[in-house]
């Protein structure tokens, strides 16, 4: 096992887990539901309420208690949290996790974490959700191995100084801003992607600089474990904790000071980790989540777009923060889409679905009831499916025709293998119906004409876009990933990881230089129009050229000097013969 020479292994906090969590939210209920009788709202009061919430934990008894799998395990020795993150700050205080080497070095040893365990992840992801090994591989451990790689390569870059352009004010001054580390960060994991929503953020935020404090879901046990186990094994141990443990933890968690919140789950919690962060002012991001809508309209490669929506549906049994959540499209296009659906189904999982190794399960019993409840409210119009079993709590994939906006399936996102179709007349019936909504994570559109596109694009509002498929936006590390409104706030993904755990700290340096002083010394008392004059005329912004051709230019001139050089050479070798 990889070990760095002279270093002590991360401290990892070990707490017990609560059972019982409130279904009232598709992932609150199954991710981080907290009891929030304690947590005091920015007026000081305790409160039992937040934002119309209301949350009960039923605490197991005796020594050992149930986590949301319905795996019991011993209940570890309680830890004062507040101590834990204080040990934190002083780390941070320390300057231990300033300098770009020893960020250098935890992310080369998370790299080897990730390579030297892959099989182990895999495994972990197998036994909390059945994921098959393809979908755990591009899905998670590979898109780690990726997204660290990219932050290793171009950390230097990042972290450096940035020099803003300057006015004709400033152009005898220095202007910079620092990318500084917050201080201490929290970091909130959640179950579907118990790997990848933990591990990222948590990456992002060493390269930025901070220390970390991180909580895996106790839903997803084995990579709960996992991770409570590698992390001690390869980072460093003051400025990476690992807090475990269920909503009791996660409460008396947000009762401290941190000087910045990563939240990823539902957005009934994610309110509750706001309310909480605005007693001390501390900034967050919130990753929640949402109903992504598709449109389909009939220009499209019916058999194509089924395939990229279908996937996107049903990879990880629906449980995906991006997955489509409904579809829009004509009567005409919903007929041709269930046809061709119902033939890549069978080619995908064959005639037994059930058999299939490539479809994961639903993480509890809790979740697969609410899931259930949903396919009998719509059973008379399944139209592919509807299959379950609650002893393996696997639910065959299922498409629900001519649903409506009213049915009971259309009001919460539904986080499982079930797709309803909304037939609307057009795309502008579509868009009326998106923004009626709250604001989705993302929006899907499928069509061959680009003004219909752009029409779309232009007049709903979204967390970020796909056109032509689903999730694949996911791999683009240029593209910052977030929500917007109910969707959450706040972006990450690639360099936008970095910048959301880095504060932008602006600096002005001047100088005590003679010419600078005599400009500026028209800014002192006493006062006159014509101080005033010259100041206003010093400090007007002006209309100033555009250099974007100047690459261009250069390019040019360099070409012909390199084309004049070898015509003359030619000429003189020309003379010589």
């Amino acid at each position: 096992m990889f070990k760095t020479k002279n270093r002590t292994r991360t401290v990892v906090v070990t707490m017990p887990t609560s059972y019982s969590q409130d279904a009232s939210d598709t992932r609150d209920s199954e991710v981080h539901v907290i009891d929030i009788e304690n947590i005091v709202d920015p007026a000081g009061s305790a409160t039992e309420e937040t934002h119309g919430l209301q949350i009960q934990i039923e605490k197991v008894s005796g020594e050992q208690n149930m986590n949301g799998n319905g795996t019991i395990n011993s209940k570890p020795k309680p830890v004062n949290l507040a101590d834990v993150v204080e040990k934190a700050r002083d780390t941070f205080n320390r300057g231990v996790t300033k300098p770009i080497e020893w960020r250098r070095q935890q992310l080369q040893n998370l790299l080897r974490l990730y390579t030297e365990n892959q099989n182990a992840m895999i495994a972990a992801l197998q036994k909390d959700l059945r994921r098959s090994k393809m979908e755990a591989v591009l899905l998670e451990t590979d898109y780690l191995i990726n997204d660290l790689k990219n932050t290793l390569n171009n950390l230097e870059e990042w972290a450096k100084p940035e020099r803003p352009s300057k006015g004709l004010v400033n152009m005898l001054d220095d202007v910079v801003i620092y990318n500084d580390p917050y201080g201490v960060a929290l970091v909130i994991g959640a179950w579907n992607y118990p790997l990848q929503l933990l591990l990222l953020p948590m990456a992002g935020a060493i390269a930025a600089g901070n220390v970390v404090i991180v909580k895996p879901s106790e839903l997803a046990v084995a990579c709960a474990q996992f991770i409570a186990e590698m992390i001690p094994k390869y980072l460093d141990n003051d400025a990476v904790i690992v807090v475990e443990g269920g909503p009791e933890e996660t409460t008396e968690l947000l009762k401290q000071k941190f000087d910045y919140i990563f939240y990823t789950g539902g957005t009934n919690v994610g309110k509750i980790v706001y309310a909480a962060a605005t007693k001390y002012l501390t900034p967050v991001t919130l990753e929640l989540g949402g109903k992504s809508p598709v449109y389909i309209d009939s220009t499209v490669d019916i058999r194509v777009t089924a395939k990229r929506v279908l996937w996107g549906k049903f990879i990880n049994a629906g449980q995906t923060c991006i997955a489509p959540d409904y579809v829009l499209c004509s009567k005409e296009v919903q007929d041709k889409f269930i046809e061709a659906a119902r033939d890549i189904l069978k080619e995908w999982y064959g005639d037994d679905a059930q058999k299939s190794p490539d479809l994961c399960r639903i993480i509890n019993s809790r979740h697969f009831s609410r899931l259930q409840a949903l396919v009998d409210a719509c059973k008379s119009k399944i139209a592919i499916g509807g299959g379950c079993d609650p002893k393996e709590r696997f639910i065959e994939p299922t498409i629900v025709a001519n649903v409506t906006g009213g049915e009971k399936i259309m009001e919460d996102e539904i986080f499982g293998p079930i797709l309803p179709i909304v037939p609307v007349e057009n795309a502008y019936e579509a868009i009326k119906f998106i923004n009626a909504r709250e604001k989705p994570l993302v929006l899907y559109v499928f069509s061959k004409d680009k003004d219909l596109v752009s029409n779309i694009v232009e007049n709903t509002s979204c967390g970020g876009m796909c056109v032509n498929d689903t999730i694949m936006h996911m791999g683009v590390d240029t593209l910052p990933f977030g929500g917007v409104g109910n969707s959450g706030m706040g972006a990450y993904h690639g360099k936008a990881t970095f910048d959301t755990f880095t504060h932008k700290k602006s600096c002005l340096v001047k100088n005590f230089a003679v010419i600078g002083e005599k400009l500026g010394s028209m800014r002192y008392p006493p006062y006159n129009d014509s101080k005033l004059n010259k100041i206003t005329r010093l400090m007007a912004k002006r209309s100033m050229p555009s250099l974007s051709f100047l690459p261009y230019l250069l390019t040019f001139i360099l070409g012909a000097g390199v084309s004049y050089g070898i015509f003359a050479w030619q000429k003189i070798a020309s003379e010589d013969l």
